[in-house]
């Protein structure tokens, strides 16, 4: 077990591709053992051999934000596997359907906000209070939720997407009232918009790469103990929310 000692060990969430696997990669360069966490067998298995061949310590962990029972089984693994879990990257997230003006606000479709919503925020909410026992044996626990600009208040970037978008407001809500919870302890937990990014999510018609899109949850992930707590950021710092 000493390898559990002297390793640091990060939970990332639909981390099968796109900014997750670019997360996973990036934190397993700089040391971390990595857990993949993905629903896709095939694609968790494929994701932690293209790790293992760059050179990288990772173990896959089968994980659906949005069962109880997964996530528990999820912490069971990595109890197993390392003792303990130094970061969580609650990364994993749907935009929801958006055919017969199903994301319009004067005709939203209750279901898909229901459903977009137990991904990014009760998925998000999930997974951290599974994980916390094993975050709080770590010295410098970091929590990591990847939001979006989309879901500011002040900014209101973006197409209109009333599910998607006020998802990522109740994410950087909930981010705030854990960092609320947590001031007097050593879990720093923040929000990260990693911009607009090409990858399935926006058909791969966007200006930053996946790599990019992930260097903010890899900052966020390693930040200094007397690191911000309950912020937004981006590569340009604080996003106004």
């Amino acid at each position: 077990m000493d390898r559990v000692n002297d390793t640091k060990t990060a939970l990332i969430t639909g981390a099968n591709k796109g900014i997750g696997f670019a997360i996973a990669r990036g934190l397993g360069a700089i040391g971390f053992t990595v857990a993949v966490g993905a629903r896709d067998d095939v694609r968790r298995k494929e994701a932690v051999e293209r790790l293992r061949a760059a050179g990288i310590d990772a173990f896959g962990v089968a994980l659906d934000v949005t069962s109880e029972d997964s996530v528990v089984g999820a912490a069971a693994i990595i109890e197993q596997k390392t003792g303990r879990l130094d970061v969580l990257v609650n990364n994993a997230g749907i935009s929801g359907r958006t055919d017969h003006g199903a994301q319009d606000p004067t005709t939203l479709d209750l279901d898909v906000v229901r459903a977009v919503l137990d991904t990014n925020v009760f998925g998000a909410v999930r997974v951290t209070n599974a994980m916390l026992p094993l975050l709080r044996r770590a010295e410098s626990p970091r929590i990591v939720n990847m939001s979006s600009n989309m879901g500011s208040l002040t900014l209101r970037t973006g197409p209109i997407l009333a599910a998607y978008a006020s998802s990522k407001t109740m994410l950087n809500g909930i981010t705030a009232q854990y960092a609320r919870r947590f001031a007097d302890t050593n879990v720093i937990v923040n929000a990260g918009c990693p911009g607009y990014v090409a990858t399935d999510f926006t058909g791969f018609n966007a200006p930053r790469t996946p790599e990019q899109g992930a260097a903010i949850a890899i900052r966020l992930a390693t930040l200094p103990d007397d690191g911000p707590r309950g912020g937004f950021f981006d590569d340009e710092g604080v996003v106004p929310w």
